[in-house]
């Protein structure tokens, strides 16, 4: 869709909100007077008022969307905020009905609410905010409320000074179609096992080293990946064995390893894990089809999924997380319930509902194995499931969205009271600073309001290769 800014040059903020209401179109800028299909946004400034206007036409058919605000002192954010507001009143005729999230367009929305709460409103305004503001429908209104009032509780049970600690585990038994995270399948890299522990152990030492520097207490740790327990259980007792060895975890309120895959674990893994000092693990069906779970390229059944979830709790495991997705090619409204109420028998500590987001680094984006459902049985999925969780008292505790994500939906931890992973709340917040070691690792600072962020190598064959470098940062961080 060609795209015209006269009076400001926000780009970001309109591809931003364009990507959200017309997703399949890309942005092209106009930078003179166009005639046909397109969008043009305006913004001018008068002594009491700033406005913002866009027109949008489409097959002949013009809507124009007006916002507003006062004029003095406006601060970049609030022109933004106006100039959202416009294109989504524009933009909002020609859709087939009102977006989820209104003219919220980034992937952290309970960022809003967080901040209105601790800076001494109330629940009540929060609501008016996203309502009035964002125009947030008010199911997904009451899914930002939960989880800011969650980040709230997880804002003071921090400390200044406090930090989170991530350890990337870049393996997977083998590849599912939907993923687009770097990882490597275990078949063609098991060589690399060996050699990626031994340069994580020295990256480990040089960032425990780093913070002699710089103390800082551990809050707490996220094993992740990839799947970590492609590990061996000897591979996990080590690494966890040197995490413990190397930091000062005395102050740690969790530590999370991903099990996630079935197909990685028994009984000798699990309690290894156990001993090792995880506190909370996960273990993720996506789903419990196994037709489903064979088009994802996963190479285990349902019934590994129960057996697994048998086995962590023989071992002493009762926080364990399990994660859905909805919008798995292949399944229906139907089949998503059926699933949810299979987990929601086994009584999970938390459940993560993911909305499947089409990645153009994962197989399913050039590869059609089945038909993906519509964004209307997405939305049942959603619905069903949010109604279900809370029956049973769960909670929303922390929620996100990414980009190219089916109906431009959501993705959500819910939880047990007691049971909110806190890691996943201070990473997605950037309430504090996170270190984080491994392959794709990104560490990511906050301080003084502001975020910088330091990568490691993506691919386990680039961290082996410059682990002397890595080492060299990472002693030099100050977090």
């Amino acid at each position: 869709m060609k795209l015209q800014l006269i009076g400001h040059d926000s780009r970001y903020a309109m591809e931003q909100i364009q990507l959200v209401l017309f997703p399949a179109e890309k942005v092209e800028y106009a930078e003179t007077a166009f005639d046909g299909d397109g969008a043009v946004s305006r913004l001018s400034q008068g002594r009491r008022w700033m406005t913002a206007s866009t027109k949008i036409t489409r097959c002949g058919v013009t809507h124009t969307g007006i916002a507003r605000c006062a004029a003095p002192g406006a601060e970049e954010s609030r022109k933004r905020q106006i100039l959202r507001q416009s294109y989504y009143k524009a933009a909002l005729p020609f859709l087939d009905a009102a977006p989820s999230w209104g003219a919220l367009s980034g992937v952290r929305p309970t960022k809003l609410v967080t901040r209105e709460l601790l800076s001494g409103g109330t629940r009540k305004s929060a609501d008016r905010l996203l309502r009035d503001v964002y125009y947030v429908t008010p199911a997904r209104r009451q899914l930002a409320l939960d989880a800011g009032e969650a980040s709230v509780e997880a804002w003071h049970r921090q400390q200044d000074g406090d930090i989170s600690l991530y350890v990337g585990i870049p393996f997977c038994p083998t590849r599912c179609i939907y993923c687009s995270f770097v990882s490597a399948a275990i078949e063609k890299q098991r060589h690399l096992l060996d050699p990626y522990l031994c340069a994580l152990e020295q990256e480990i030492h040089a960032a425990a080293q780093g913070l002699l520097d710089h103390p800082r207490r551990i809050r707490t740790v996220y094993i992740g990946g990839g799947t970590p327990t492609t590990l061996s259980a000897c591979q996990l007792s080590r690494l966890l064995d040197t995490l413990h060895r190397e930091f000062d975890l005395s102050g740690c309120l969790e530590l999370t390893v991903e099990a996630g895959r079935p197909d990685t674990l028994d009984p000798e893994k699990l309690h290894a894990l156990k001993a090792g000092g995880a506190t909370r693990i996960s273990i993720n069906p996506q789903t419990m089809d196994d037709r489903v779970l064979a088009i994802m390229g996963r190479s285990h059944s349902s019934s590994d999924i129960l057996r697994a979830y048998e086995q962590a709790i023989q071992a002493g495991h009762r926080d364990i997380n399990m994660d859905l997705i909805a919008g798995l090619p292949g399944d229906t409204p139907e089949g998503f319930h059926r699933t949810l109420d299979q987990v929601l028998a086994l009584s999970p500590a938390s459940i993560t509902v993911h909305t499947l987001a089409l990645k153009k680094a994962a197989t399913l984006y050039y590869e059609n194995k089945a038909v993906l459902p519509s964004a209307d049985d997405v939305e049942q999925m959603l619905q069903a499931g949010n109604s279900a969780l809370r029956r049973e008292n769960y909670r929303s505790y922390y929620l996100y969205r990414q980009k190219y994500m089916t109906g431009s939906f959501e993705n959500v931890g819910w939880c047990r009271h007691g049971f909110e992973n806190l890691y996943n709340i201070y990473m997605m917040e950037e309430m504090h600073s996170i270190l984080s070691l491994g392959a794709g690792g990104m560490t990511k600072i906050v301080s003084g309001g502001k975020i910088s962020r330091i990568s490691n190598p993506k691919y386990p064959q680039e961290y082996i290769r410059d682990i002397q470098s890595i080492m060299t940062r990472k002693r030099e961080v100050s977090l």
